[in-house]
């Protein structure tokens, strides 16, 4: 028997792991949009240290982000330019 941790995708952002199986079939409730793979594929150091636990619907790598996750996008660019301005301002001295 070989000891184990199960994590969700929100648990996992920032954190790397060694080995990860990854289970991406479609969750009994809810679902899983394109944010939540990328975070779960993306966990371990390769594409030699990732298992997948079960077969998956292909067509979820095909659908497109929701249009809040766009929104948030969208508005994160505009703080970033704002941001931008501000530091570039505040460094002239002006």
């Amino acid at each position: 028997m070989t000891s184990a941790y199960a994590f969700t995708d929100y648990h996992l952002q920032g954190q790397m792991l060694p080995y990860v199986i990854v289970d991406i079939a479609k969750p009994p409730s809810g679902g899983l949009n394109l944010f939540n793979l990328y975070v779960t594929l993306s966990r371990s150091s390769g594409h030699q240290t990732i298992r997948l636990l079960r077969d998956f619907d292909d067509a979820i790598f095909l659908c497109s982000h929701t249009p809040e996750l766009l929104a948030e996008d969208d508005h994160l660019a505009v703080l970033d330019k704002e941001t931008i301005t501000w530091w570039t301002r505040m460094m002239s001295g002006q």
